[in-house]
């Protein structure tokens, strides 16, 4: 992935955000390795643009009046209504220290169990917890559900593809994602077990009968 800039100019805090935001800026603030809290600004438009697509483990490079800072996303405030950016918190890194945080799970291609078989891929995970140097962390883990043949089959997190440079801190037997049964494959089980209870009642009926006689 190319690498990402953001241009941003250090700003008053007597500077109130909805000024900002009416001038065409987006209030943010950075913080973190070797910087104290420092309010920043960016272009509202290139920011929001830039900023839309990123996940919470994309590395970007902050350009702060020439002097460049590797970052996280660490909170986004957001008016979802206008689209628009109100507030964006950035942790700044060191690339030789590690970190840790939440990668995204993305599924693509088809499960032969949903096609033939009509099962559903349940999620059971949407994200895991990660350990490794900014630089190598993904943006997301793709998971290739296209090896879930049949009903009852799983991801595990053992299964996920990561680069050797990126430790998962989740158990690695904790199940990502599992083919099941839909509920009108369940519902004719359900209805066989119904007709077999009066055949229980009337055997009982009987057994009563030939007691009395």
């Amino acid at each position: 992935m190319d690498k990402i800039v953001l241009k941003a100019t250090r700003r008053s805090t007597k500077q109130t955000a909805k000024s900002l935001r009416r001038e065409g800026f987006l209030p943010a603030v950075m913080y973190g390795h070797n910087i104290p809290s420092t309010p920043i600004s960016l272009d509202a438009h290139s920011a929001n643009l830039i900023l839309s697509g990123l996940s919470s483990s994309t590395l970007i490079n902050i350009d702060l009046e020439g002097q460049t800072h590797a970052a996280l996303v660490r909170e986004k405030q957001k008016d979802y209504l206008r689209n628009k950016f109100l507030h964006v918190d950035f942790q700044v890194v060191s690339l030789t220290e590690k970190i840790r945080t939440t990668v995204a799970i993305h599924f693509e291609g088809v499960s032969p169990a949903v096609k033939d078989y009509n099962g559903v891929v349940v999620q059971n995970l949407t994200e895991v917890e990660v350990e490794s140097l900014p630089q190598y962390l993904p943006e997301r883990i793709v998971v290739d559900i296209s090896a879930l043949a049949h009903i009852g089959d799983s991801i595990h997190v053992r299964d996920l593809n990561v680069a050797k440079e990126v430790e998962i801190l989740e158990d690695m037997d904790e199940v990502v994602a599992v083919v099941s049964a839909t509920r009108e494959e369940v519902e004719p089980v359900a209805a066989e077990g119904e007709l077999a209870e009066p055949e229980v009642i009337e055997r009982g009926k009987k057994e009563e009968e030939e007691e009395e006689a």
